[in-house]
Formats: C-alpha cells, sequence, structure tokens
C-alpha cells in the first residue's frame, strides 16, 4: 500500500489516460480516476462528493452555462438564421466574395446570442454552406473552410460559454471577460473579410446580386428583434442591471419570446425538443464540470501548481517567451484535445505561474480562449470541420486543404492578442472594470 500511496498521482494520470483511451467519456475518467487517487491515498474518498457540491452548487457563475445553451439551442430551433442571414446578404453581399463576406458577418452577430463555435457552426452553418456551393459558386472545400473558420469567432464575442468556464478556475470577472472580446472578436472578422476580398479577386469568386437598398429598412427591420439581443445583454450587464448569469437568463427568456412570438416559429412540440436537446447538452457539460472539480482538488493537494512554477522559474523564463511557450503547448494540444478538457483540466495549472509572472489574468483569458477555438479546426481533431461535414457531406480533406491559410491568419491574430494586451484590455479598462 505504501507504494500505492507514494505514486498515487501518477497511477491517477495512466488510469486518466486509460479510460479516455478506451472510450469512456472525459468527465467520467476524470471523476474515476480522482476516487482512485482518494483511496490509493488513503484519503477520505468522500471529498469526491463534497467538490462536487461545493462547486456545481455553490457557484452561481456555473448556472449561466446550461442557460446560454439554451438560449442557443432556441435561435437554432427558432430559424432566426434566415433572417439575420438576409440582413447579412443585404449590407455586404455586393462585396468581392460577397456570400463568404455574408458567412464572417453572419458569425459575428449569431456569436452575440448563442456564445459557442458549435451553436454557430450549427445553426447558420449548413445554410450558408449550401449557398454558397449552389451551382458551384464556391469550391465545397473552401466553402465549408470558411464556414468552419468564421465560427470560431462565437466564443470570443461575447457571450461566451469557455469565458465562463474560464472565470471559474481563474476567479475573474465574466463581465471583464466578455467585454475583453469585443475588439479581438471583430479584429479576426476584420481579417478574414480582407483575406476573403483578396482572395475573391485571385479566384475569380463570383459577386452577388445586391439587394436593393430600398428593401433594406424592411430586412433590417425583419432582423432587428434578433439583432438586439447581444445589445440588450451588454447593456444589461455593463450598466449593472443585471449579473453576467442573469443575463444568461435573460437571454434564455428574451430568445423564448422572440421564436415563440415575434417570429411565430417554435411551437409547444418544438419547445420540447429544444428543453430535452438543452438537458441533454447540459448533463455532458455537467459531468465535466464535476470531474473537472475533484482532479482539480488533486492537482491541488498535490501541489502541481506549484511544481509547474518552480519549473518555469528555473528555466529562467520572461513574460513574452512563457507566452509564447503556452501558446505552442495550446496549439498542440487543440490538434488532440477537446476545448473542455484543455479548459478544466491544463489550465488551472498554468494560471498561478502566469499571476507570479505578473500577467493580467483577464489578458491571459481572451488568449487562450481564442487560442482553443483555433483548435477547433486544426486537424486531426478539428470538431468544427466535422460538424460541417455532417450537415452539407463535403469531405473533411477538402476542407483542410483550404484551411491552412486561415489557420495562418489566426495564428497570425493570436500572436498579436498576446504580444499587445491593449487589444483585450483597452475596452475593459475604459468601462471602469478593471
Amino acid at each position: 500500500m505504501e507504494f500505492f500511496a507514494d505514486n498515487a498521482l501518477i497511477l491517477m494520470l495512466v488510469i486518466l489516460v486509460a479510460t479516455t483511451v478506451t472510450g469512456l467519456p472525459i468527465g467520467a475518467s476524470m471523476i474515476v480516476s480522482s476516487i482512485f487517487y482518494l483511496f490509493m491515498a488513503g484519503r477520505d474518498v468522500g471529498l469526491a462528493a463534497e467538490n462536487v457540491l461545493n462547486g456545481v452548487f455553490g457557484n452561481f457563475v456555473a448556472l449561466a452555462v446550461p442557460l446560454f445553451i439554451f438560449a442557443a439551442n432556441i435561435m437554432n430551433a427558432g430559424k432566426v438564421s434566415d433572417r439575420l442571414l438576409t440582413f447579412a446578404l443585404a449590407v455586404v453581399g455586393r462585396m468581392p466574395g460577397g456570400l463568404a463576406q455574408v458567412n464572417i458577418l453572419t458569425s459575428l452577430i449569431f456569436s452575440g446570442m448563442s456564445g459557442s463555435a458549435i451553436s454557430d457552426a450549427a445553426g447558420v452553418g449548413k445554410v450558408i454552406t449550401g449557398m454558397m456551393m449552389k451551382d458551384g459558386r464556391y469550391p465545397p472545400g473552401f466553402a465549408g473552410a470558411m464556414t468552419a473558420t468564421s465560427a470560431v469567432v462565437g466564443p470570443i464575442f461575447p457571450p461566451s460559454i469557455p469565458m465562463v468556464f474560464y472565470a471559474l478556475i481563474s476567479s475573474t470577472s465574466v463581465g471583464a471577460l466578455f467585454l475583453g472580446g469585443v475588439v479581438p472578436a471583430i479584429l479576426v472578422c476584420t481579417v478574414l473579410a480582407v483575406a476573403v476580398m483578396i482572395m475573391a479577386k485571385v479566384r475569380g469568386f463570383p459577386v452577388e446580386d445586391a439587394i436593393p437598398w430600398r428593401a433594406f429598412p424592411m430586412v433590417f427591420l425583419r432582423a432587428l428583434p434578433a439583432l438586439l439581443m447581444p445589445v440588450i445583454l451588454l447593456g444589461g450587464i455593463y450598466s449593472g442591471a443585471f449579473t453576467p448569469t442573469e443575463a444568461a437568463a435573460v437571454s434564455a427568456f428574451y430568445a423564448l419570446l422572440l421564436a415563440s412570438f415575434a417570429y411565430r416559429v417554435l411551437g409547444p412540440r418544438e419547445l420540447f425538443q429544444v428543453v430535452l436537446s438543452t438537458v441533454r447538452t447540459t448533463a455532458v457539460v455537467t459531468l465535466i464540470l464535476c470531474g473537472a472539480f475533484i482532479f482539480n482538488y488533486v492537482i491541488t493537494v498535490e501541489r502541481v501548481p506549484q511544481a509547474v512554477f518552480a519549473l518555469f522559474e528555473g528555466m529562467d523564463l520572461n513574460v513574452v517567451t512563457f507566452l509564447l511557450l503556452l501558446n505552442l503547448l495550446y496549439l498542440a494540444m487543440g490538434c488532440v484535445l477537446d476545448v473542455s478538457t484543455i479548459m478544466l483540466v491544463v489550465t488551472p495549472l498554468f494560471i498561478p505561474t502566469a499571476a507570479a509572472m505578473g500577467i493580467d489574468l483577464n489578458h491571459l483569458g481572451i488568449v487562450l480562449v481564442f487560442n482553443m477555438m483555433i483548435g477547433l479546426i486544426t486537424p486531426p481533431y478539428g470538431i468544427l470541420l466535422f460538424i460541417i461535414k455532417a450537415l452539407n457531406g463535403i469531405p473533411v480533406a477538402e476542407m483542410i486543404r483550404e484551411t491552412w491559410i486561415f489557420l495562418a491568419l489566426l495564428i497570425a491574430v493570436l500572436l498579436l492578442l498576446t504580444f499587445v494586451p491593449a487589444i483585450s484590455l483597452w475596452l475593459p479598462r475604459a468601462a471602469g472594470m478593471l
């Protein structure tokens, strides 16, 4: 038994990897391996339940996650994306690479409602990708890659489910993180839009028939209720009318009113399916959160963050080198791991080190969330590519060939955000939140 007690942490990690490889969900793997640790280390196994209860029920911020999921599911089921697409087509459809520009703008608008890259891809991805491929206007690989890449902006622009997770583990302000993501999200969309204009001219992509300006007021009015959601959320949060968690409840209620009464596309049957889908997704997320709370307790007890800090201190790294290595590590992990695993298992290890080095944790949060979003389109994992394949039947290999240029642009923006903190921190500071 002494051997097991002395090597409990190593054995826990072995069990975690083994159970994950065999197909057990990551949340369940963290719970199983952590309970084994408590048993092998001779600690009270009841600590597992205590940490779950304290983490899940004692944290008001965690409640925002299922509410944002519910709002995003309503928006998807309520066909709000159709009105947003028409509005975006009226605004940017006349530009070079018009439908690709519509793709980018629609993702930015939809991101102000969903907080999730997957919801963005699923919500508007199928429709806009189909429009781009119709009559051979764009190569299928390019259309799919464009949709997956534009969906990356979803969790950067507020609201953002990954930022809620980061706030949970770093004790930073959700409101400051949300506001800090506004400028980076607009920057990403601007870079992608300029790239599309250049590619449209080089590759001869078509220009769409412009919607007459006289029709724009009606198009705008049809989309206005949906466009108001991010305005209401951000205005309420930063005016002090409600907290970010309460904003999630407001967004869910507003989405329900919008789909049921303003657009009248969500009946009892559709609402039941939305609730069912939300419960399923929330159950998966909650399982991961429960596992993370127990796992992080073990990591803290074993003083792993202090060991990580000592390791970096021994390497005599400055802030620039530390951030560069951290970005490289996260980009590599994004190729093989999902966002929740990286955020809830790996990120807590580096937060104390970053804080000790004087790095602003709000800035770090924006950088790491953006880095993890890049992982959603990075082969071989690239879950957004597989979602587009499932929705539109585009071979993943074709999308990967078109994705590299977008990956290069996103990494360039990542480096800019990393080494120019003012891009992320200017707006929260101007609002007096930092």
